[in-house]
């Protein structure tokens, strides 16, 4: 299992609680990069949104990108999976920024290609908004652009949505025989979303989901990948962590998080994102209250519990975990001692 994690670039995931002591700071997200590499964690992903849909509209978001180049430069193993909506980045020129960045890296730099949801952010920002299934089809031109520029100087392509001439882009990303490019994840659970991230894509992203719903995602990507020839994927889900000495701490600290009186501000844009979705279920109260359905997939217990856990989502096929959890950093030390480690918190401390 490789353990990652979201970059709480919104300053939090909790939509019930306003203040969870991790703010939406340069000073902030790389220290917990820093010190998430030294701790067991390998990979950690960078959201895009201009627009906070946790906190509220008015609340500060870091940019992904910016964000991203300055962290290849401060951080050392850490893989740097950076989302990006093709609406709102040209195919050649984001294929260019990621290029460099992965160079900045020395090769960490990874895609997570989301198709946009929210349209009022989209016309503040003055960016198109395309309908559920154009947004995938404009992604996958896309991504026949960005993947042909990194592989071949002097690309055309012509399609619907782009149109390139004679390209060359140099410096290409760095490629390693595991690697030949940057790594490329998408999420979705539309028909049109899975036939494109079986197609073009190396790595399928989940929500949250227990075990036996997560194997049956598992063995139908696989079955297109292997429809079409092409080599297996890897495949990751969200989840939100909760780990205690005793199971009714953990479940006592659930409770809290999920009280849905008290602040909300981020319901209206909850309830656009819903709206502009093609989910295969509709969502609780709870899952409204913590972002990406991160407690259906059930990491809440004791270490041993959680642990277990793990077990039964690799055995489901999942071999990577994106975590979120608050306050970040103080509860990813916690996870990284007691379920990463398989140590408890105080042997962690003794020995430093």
């Amino acid at each position: 299992m490789r353990y990652g994690y979201w970059l709480p670039v919104f300053g939090g995931w909790l939509r019930n609680v306003e203040d969870e002591g991790m703010e939406a700071s340069w000073e902030y997200v790389s220290r917990l990069a820093r010190r998430s590499e030294e701790i067991g964690y390998d990979l950690t992903l960078i959201a895009e949104l201009n627009l906070n849909d946790i906190k509220g509209t008015e609340a500060p978001a870091l940019d992904a990108w910016s964000t991203a180049a300055a962290l290849a430069a401060v951080t050392r193993r850490l893989e740097l999976m950076v989302a990006v909506r093709p609406t709102f980045h040209l195919p050649a020129l984001l294929a260019k920024q990621a290029a460099n960045v992965d160079h900045i890296s020395g090769g960490r730099v990874s895609l997570n290609v989301v198709s946009s949801w929210w349209a009022s952010e989209a016309a503040q920002y003055g960016v198109a908004f395309d309908t559920h299934d154009d947004r995938y089809a404009r992604t996958a031109e896309w991504l026949e652009v960005v993947d042909g520029v990194w592989k071949h100087d002097h690309f055309s392509y012509h399609g619907r949505y782009y149109r390139v001439e004679d390209t060359v882009l140099q410096p290409k990303p760095l490629s390693q025989a595991s690697r030949p490019r940057p790594t490329i994840y998408a999420g979705g659970e539309s028909e049109a979303a899975k036939e494109l991230i079986a197609k073009q894509c190396d790595a399928y992203v989940m929500h949250g989901d227990p075990p036996e719903r997560l194997r049956e995602k598992v063995a139908d990507l696989a079955a297109r990948r292997e429809r079409l020839g092409l080599p297996p994927m890897s495949y990751g889900v969200a989840a939100f962590t909760i780990v205690r000495d005793s199971e009714r701490e953990a479940q006592r600290e659930r409770e809290r998080i999920t009280d849905v009186r008290q602040s909300a501000a981020g319901f209206a844009n909850y309830q656009e994102w819903l709206a502009g979705t093609q989910l295969e279920r509709r969502m609780s109260i709870e899952e409204y209250s913590v972002s990406n359905r991160g407690l259906r997939t059930e990491l809440v217990g004791t270490p041993e519990q959680v642990r277990e856990r793990v077990e039964e989502l690799e055995a489901a096929g999942i071999d990577l975990l994106l975590l979120q959890s608050s306050p970040q950093y103080e509860e990813m030390e916690r996870f990284a001692a007691q379920v990463i480690d398989q140590r408890p918190v105080a042997t962690v401390a003794a020995a430093s």
